[in-house]
C-alpha cells in the first residue's frame, strides 16, 4: 500500500535542472537521470553500482536487480527511460516508465490509472451535473413538481407584467381528481335500473276529429220533434 501511494504522488510531480537542459543529448540523459535531487531516481539501483565502480553501461546486462535503461530518444526535445527489473541477461519485467520533455522529468501513468483517472473524472461530472438539477427542482402539494431556473426567473422579471387568469384548479390537481373518481368507480359500480316503455293508441288524424266535431255541431243545430202527449188508456172490456 505504501508503494502505491508514492507511485500516485509522484505521478503528481515534476523534476527539472536547467543547467542540465541545453546540453542534453542520449549520451548523458542516463546521467543527468540519476541526479541525487532526482525523486523518481531509485539509488539502490545498478546504475548506481556501475556508476560507483566507473564500469560502462554494458555491464547491466551481467548483473541482476533494479536498473534504468534509454527506452526512446528524439532529440532534442523527448526522451524516455524505462524503470525494469532484470531477471537474466534476456529477461527483464518493466516497472515504470519517464519521460524528459525540454528536461522536464515527468512518470508516464499505467493503464489501471488512467481508467481510474478517468472513471473518477467522469462520475464527479454527473454528480455535478445531478446537484445543479436537484437544486432547480421544486415541488408543491398543490401544483406537484416543477423546475425553477435562475435564467427563467430573469426573463420573466424583464418581460412586461401581464394579469394572468386564474385557473380554478391546477393539471396536477386535475389529475388527481380524475384517479380518484376513477378508483371510487371501480369500488362502488353504479346500478342502472330499467324504465319500463308504455304504448300509447295512435291518436286519429286531425281531419276525422274535425268531421266528427262538424257532426256533433250540425245535430245540435237541428229542430227537436214536437212532444206527443201520452196514448188515451181505454178500459179493457171484460
Amino acid at each position: 500500500n505504501i508503494h502505491v501511494k508514492l507511485r500516485y504522488n509522484l505521478l503528481g510531480i515534476s523534476w527539472v535542472d536547467s543547467n542540465w537542459v541545453p546540453g542534453l543529448n542520449p549520451g548523458n540523459v542516463l546521467e543527468y537521470f540519476s541526479d541525487r535531487s532526482n525523486p523518481f531516481y531509485d539509488r539502490t539501483c545498478n546504475n548506481e553500482v556501475v556508476k560507483m565502480q566507473r564500469l560502462t553501461v554494458d555491464h547491466l546486462n551481467q548483473m541482476v536487480g533494479v536498473e534504468y535503461i534509454l527506452l526512446h530518444a528524439q532529440e532534442p526535445i523527448l526522451y524516455i527511460i524505462r524503470k525494469q527489473q532484470r531477471q537474466s541477461p534476456t529477461q527483464v519485467v518493466p516497472l515504470a516508465d519517464y519521460y524528459i520533455i525540454a528536461g522536464v522529468v515527468y512518470q508516464a501513468p499505467d493503464l489501471g490509472t488512467v481508467i481510474s483517472s478517468r472513471v473518477l473524472s467522469a462520475v464527479h461530472g454527473i454528480q455535478s451535473a445531478f446537484d445543479e438539477a436537484m437544486s432547480y427542482c421544486r415541488y408543491h402539494p398543490s401544483k406537484g413538481y416543477w423546475w425553477h431556473f435562475k435564467d427563467h426567473e430573469e426573463r420573466e422579471k424583464a418581460k412586461p407584467k401581464t394579469k394572468k387568469k386564474e385557473e380554478p384548479s391546477s393539471l396536477f390537481q386535475r389529475h388527481r381528481v380524475d384517479t380518484l373518481l376513477l378508483d371510487l368507480r371501480s369500488k362502488f359500480p353504479p346500478t342502472f335500473y330499467q324504465v319500463l316503455s308504455v304504448k300509447k293508441e295512435p291518436e286519429p288524424p286531425t281531419e276525422t276529429v274535425k268531421q266528427e266535431e262538424r257532426e256533433q255541431a250540425t245535430k245540435s243545430s237541428a229542430p227537436a220533434p214536437p212532444n206527443k202527449p201520452p196514448p188515451e188508456k181505454r178500459a179493457r172490456l171484460q
